[in-house]
């Protein structure tokens, strides 16, 4: 954990004021830059020291093994990985004979910024030599969000001490990079160990080009760079290639005081089906795009990108600094992750490192997808038709499970299971009723017909019937959904889930209504009228386990008769439990990962009533212990529902510093796209209050005491409606809309109408009064709670 305050407060920027080696690769991670198609971590130029190095595309993987001890029928055998392509990031300087290295002679001032706002990473260092030379050096880095395949450099040398200097700088394109040990089992590691075949290198006077191939995917790379020099000295310049590197050197001498600037251009392109010439030409068009704009224009470019998402986005917190900080840089990583994926998943960690092997899982339809919806549509519509896309996958996967319709996989990247066999994984349905839900969003808030007649209804039929062969009727005609892992992975393999249950609930009804509102298209997926009265029929009899004496609905059937876990004698160092005690232990007793009922009680609040939620809530916060990241955005929006704004305040912290104070010491290997995600979460969901039941945005906010102001934009249909929470009253107004638009909304039950001519003002109720006092298991509080002080 980063217990310190590695990077300082600041409302726009991420700033590391010196550069600490024990947290490099964590930094690597936070300043990784990405448009959801590249992504660059955030290494030194000089590419040593590092932490992990890393350059991804997004779904270019490479095929590996799944080792099992003993083999079984369905069990998938290969998996994919995230490849660490060609790295075009290093640009090494020579300072006379002495290579800039960190490491070595005397790192005078250091610094790094990401910008929010440009969408650049800016460094600036002051290095002396062990010869006792100086140079200061400023580069700037981007990867565009216009131009899909193009990144960029500005690197610049200037003489710091007062005698002529020569400089050297090479600029590389290097591909199967030294990586450290990415696993333990020696077959996946000889997959992973240096896994591009070179195909074809080429060198020009100011760049060149390289082409690989994966040994067992077969899936083509290709990288191209070309350079632009501006230096008031004679200057040199040459290119060399062999088939895994290319190296540009530039040198001069330059006068006390006088700059070099090098300007590189980088582009990336990959495929399964093109051939080389067309890949090469590919990545040599989008370098003759970016020199035609210039260093100028990409980053122009990019500020206006950026400004038309933050003001479509930005969501103000008045009273928190950090997390204002916090919730800016969550929306922009994940905004990274999506912004050019173009029909290509969002992974659990985007492109910011290779954790998870680079796999998409459920979190990316109910956790990512609900953010963009409401702030950048054009992404989610995207990810819809990459899961639209692996739908043969899905049927072939469900045919194997011996079920009808699409099972998804729980992770993936191209649509295989790419996850050996594992109970919490394998069993775990509810990524199905997930992605139903994200189509149902999506539509909703964007009035987008065209996506849900193309690939809408056919995602909600097949996960329908997913569904319909999963579950059951009993004998008294109550309908089960038997041997399925909900959210909460140490409850395996058990029966009536009620998050699965309410999910596919309103799933089966989804599908039944898209396919009554488009019956020529429904006709052609087969659907009979008989099918879709069966899928209404298992809907409204859907068993929701409740326990009668204890008065709390069951996470699972038989939940709360389970032995409960002994927290007492459990030491903290023994968390995550996960790795300290046996599935078999955790799967047994009343522990709980991750939210589970109380997601349940977010994303289908409509199914419980107000005191429901409250006595849920208590129960299922003393057996929660969050040895997942997914888990405290999810508690703060019920902690604050059920009147608890302050601890959700605490879990809001927790959720939106998870990589910035590196909370679960893995950020190493890439931030956590779901809890940066719920950091929005939990401010408009918890604290604005939002939600969408019904078709139409409903809103009960309330602040904790901390919070003097909360601020949010969404678009909803075209429009884009601002609200402005207040202890005592909100705001709504709607902006970029035409004129003689209006939004019907609600403000605790009653409803508002809200015209672009004037906002409306409405008065907030008092809060909640006289609530039992909340417990957490024993050591398991807030990792991060709320400060007694101002910071």
């Amino acid at each position: 954990m980063i217990r310190e305050r590695a990077y300082p407060v600041e409302p726009w920027h991420v700033r590391e004021t010196r550069l600490d080696m024990d947290v490099l690769a964590q930094s690597e991670s936070v300043f990784a830059l990405s448009n959801g198609h590249v992504g660059l971590r955030g290494n030194l130029d000089e590419g040593e020291p590092h932490g992990l190095p890393g350059t991804y595309l997004n779904s270019f993987y490479e095929l590996r093994p799944l080792p099992y001890a003993e083999a079984g029928f369905g069990f998938p055998e290969s998996g994919q990985t995230i490849v660490n392509v060609t790295n075009g990031k290093l640009i090494r300087l020579l300072v006379d004979d002495e290579p800039l290295d960190v490491r070595y002679g005397e790192v005078l001032a250091h610094e790094r910024v990401l910008d929010l706002r440009s969408g650049t990473l800016h460094r600036s260092l002051h290095w002396r030599s062990p010869a006792g030379r100086e140079v200061r050096v400023n580069s700037t880095r981007l990867v565009s969000f216009r131009q899909r395949s193009v990144a960029a450099i500005r690197y610049e040398v200037a003489v710091a001490d007062d005698k002529p200097l020569r400089l050297i700088v090479q600029s590389e394109l290097v591909a199967n990079e030294t990586l450290p040990p990415q696993s333990r089992d020696p077959r996946v590691a000889a997959v992973l160990e240096s896994p591009l075949e070179a195909e074809e290198e080429l060198t020009t006077p100011g760049g060149g080009l390289l082409i690989h191939r994966t040994k067992v995917s077969g899936l083509r790379v290709a990288a191209a760079m070309e350079h632009e020099i501006e230096s008031p000295a004679r200057t040199t310049i040459d290119s060399e290639g062999y088939e895994d590197w290319v190296r540009t050197t530039v040198g001069c001498v330059l006068e006390p005081g006088q700059k070099l600037c090098v300007m590189k251009y980088l582009t990336y392109g990959w495929s399964s089906r093109r051939s080389l010439p067309a890949l090469r030409d590919q990545v040599g068009a989008a370098l003759a795009a970016a020199r035609l704009d210039g260093w100028d224009g990409l980053v122009r470019e990019q500020r206006e990108y950026l400004d038309e998402f933050w003001d479509a986005a930005d969501v103000e917190v008045d009273g928190d600094p950090e997390v204002q900080q916090a919730v800016r840089f969550g929306l922009f990583h994940v905004l990274q992750a999506g912004a050019r994926a173009e029909r290509r998943p969002i992974s659990a960690k985007g492109l910011t490192g290779p954790g998870y092997d680079g796999h998409a899982f459920w979190d990316t339809e109910m956790f990512v997808l609900p953010v963009l919806t409401y702030t950048h549509p054009a992404a989610v519509r995207d990810a819809l038709y990459w899961r639209h896309a692996t739908l043969p996958k899905a049927h072939e996967r469900a045919r194997t499970l011996n079920l009808a319709g699409a099972a998804f996989p729980w992770r993936t990247i191209e649509g295989p299971e790419s996850s050996g066999y594992w109970p919490a994984g394998t069993a775990g349905f509810h990524i199905a009723a997930g992605i139903a839900d994200a189509v149902r969003r999506y539509v909703l808030v964007t009035g987008d017909r065209q996506l849900e007649r193309e690939i809408g209804l056919t995602l909600l039929v097949e996960t329908a019937r997913l569904w319909r062969s999963l579950g059951h009727h009993d004998r008294a005609g109550q309908y089960h959904i038997d041997g399925v892992t909900g959210p909460d992975e140490y409850t395996a393999v058990k029966n009536d889930n009620v998050y699965t249950n309410l999910m596919a609930q309103r799933n089966l009804l989804a599908a039944a209504d898209a396919a009554a509102c488009y019956r020529d298209e429904a006709y052609h997926l087969g659907v009979t009228d008989e099918e879709a009265a069966a899928w209404r029929d298992a809907a409204v009899a859907m068993h929701i386990p409740y326990d009668d004496e204890l008065d709390v609905h069951q996470q699972v059937e038989g939940f709360t008769r389970l032995q409960e876990w002994d927290f007492a004698d459990t030491p903290q160092d023994k968390y995550p439990l996960l790795l300290h005690y046996p599935y078999f232990d955790l799967y047994r007793k009343q522990v709980i990962k991750q939210a589970d009922l109380v997601l349940a009680m977010h994303w289908r609040g409509d199914a419980f009533t107000v005191e429901e939620k409250l006595r849920n809530f208590l129960y299922y916060e003393r057996r929660t212990v969050r040895d997942s990241s997914l888990s405290a955005c999810t508690q703060a929006v019920l902690a604050v529902e059920v009147g608890y704004p302050d601890l959700a305040h605490s879990y809001l912290r927790e959720a939106a510093l998870m990589d910035l104070h590196d909370l679960n010491e893995n950020t190493r290997d890439g931030v956590h796209m779901a809890a940066l995600a719920g950091a929005w979460i939990a401010l408009v969901a918890g604290f604005g209050g939002l939600r969408d039941h019904d078709g139409v945005p409903s809103f009960e906010p309330r602040l904790s005491s901390r919070l003097n102001r909360l601020a949010f934009a969404l678009q909803w249909c075209g429009m884009r409606l601002r609200v402005d929470v207040r202890s005592h009253q909100t705001t709504y107004a709607l902006h970029h809309a035409d004129p003689d638009a209006a939004l019907e909304l609600r403000h605790y039950g009653e409803p508002v109408r809200v015209t672009c001519a004037k906002p409306v003002t409405v008065p907030n109720p008092p809060p909640r009064a006289n609530l039992p006092p909340v417990e957490q298991a024993p050591g398991r509080e807030p990792l991060l709670r709320l400060p007694e002080n101002p910071i």
